[in-house]
């Protein structure tokens, strides 16, 4: 007598349909570049979802506001730049007067905001250069912003995508680290990192995407312990379960505003 045949499988739900087209978790092969390029589209629109209000998180009213800012963000919160700026820009509003600005007076403006000599240091030199060889204006080139007193690629990047609406990528700890667990990319050299991400996007969408991974990195994909349970794209995502998977404890590491 033959044997019984065995009962037909369930279907699998879609939850548990495994990696999505392209993400081939565990192969040694890397995707095709095809796949790669529509992952990481999905993951765009998956934060887009997530995050519709992603923006700048420095408040500023000009080039200047955010380009001060930017440079005193470093090695601080964005919150705490915050707080300082209203009084900074109220004392010295433009860059003639800030490059005349009372060092001491300065330094204590800029206390809260950490290496408040060295920050008070760099924002008159920035200030002056700015006098000196562009009128008092902040240009609106990538090159010519790198050539001033503390600012490089991602300072320029965030001044030319907020305050001129000329997109680029802002490669910051958060946004390199996030591209690299998606798989986007493995350089860790920033430049190399933005030209990666570059190649994958429509170019008007570079702001917005910058802003969107830095809310993740904040909110969710955390450098110690990423919320993988509660995160939109963790199946476009290589690095899936190397945090918190469990959805309700994923869930209480979720950051409504970012501190970082």
């Amino acid at each position: 007598m033959p044997p019984p045949s065995a009962p037909a499988a369930s279907p699998t739900p879609a939850s548990a349909a495994g990696p999505a087209p392209g993400l081939e978790v565990g192969s040694a092969s890397p995707p095709s570049r095809l796949a790669l390029v529509r992952r990481a589209r999905r993951v765009h629109r998956a934060l887009a979802e997530r995050y519709p209000d992603a923006r700048c998180e420095l408040d500023f009213a000009s080039p200047f506001e955010l380009l001060v800012a930017t440079v005193l963000s470093a090695q601080t919160t964005d919150q705490r730049v915050n707080g300082v700026t209203p009084a900074l820009f109220a004392r010295w509003p433009d860059a003639a007067a800030l490059a005349g600005a009372d060092r001491a007076e300065l330094e204590a403006v800029l206390r809260p905001t950490g290496f408040f000599r060295a920050k008070a240091d760099t924002v008159v030199r920035l200030a002056d250069r700015l006098v000196a060889d562009f009128g008092g204006r902040v240009p609106a080139t990538l090159p010519e912003l790198v050539t001033l007193p503390g600012v490089g690629r991602k300072t320029a990047n965030v001044v030319l995508g907020d305050a001129f609406g000329v997109p680029g990528t802002t490669v910051d700890t958060h946004v390199g680290r996030l591209v690299r667990r998606l798989g986007w990319t493995e350089e860790t050299d920033p430049v190399a990192v933005e030209r990666d991400v570059d190649a994958l996007f429509a170019r008007r969408d570079l702001t917005l995407l910058s802003h969107r991974l830095i809310f993740h990195g904040r909110r969710t994909c955390h450098a110690r312990r990423p919320a993988c349970g509660a995160c939109p794209v963790q199946r476009d995502c290589p690095s899936a379960g190397t945090g918190e998977t469990d959805p309700v404890r994923a869930a209480a590491l979720v950051r409504d505003r970012g501190r970082a």
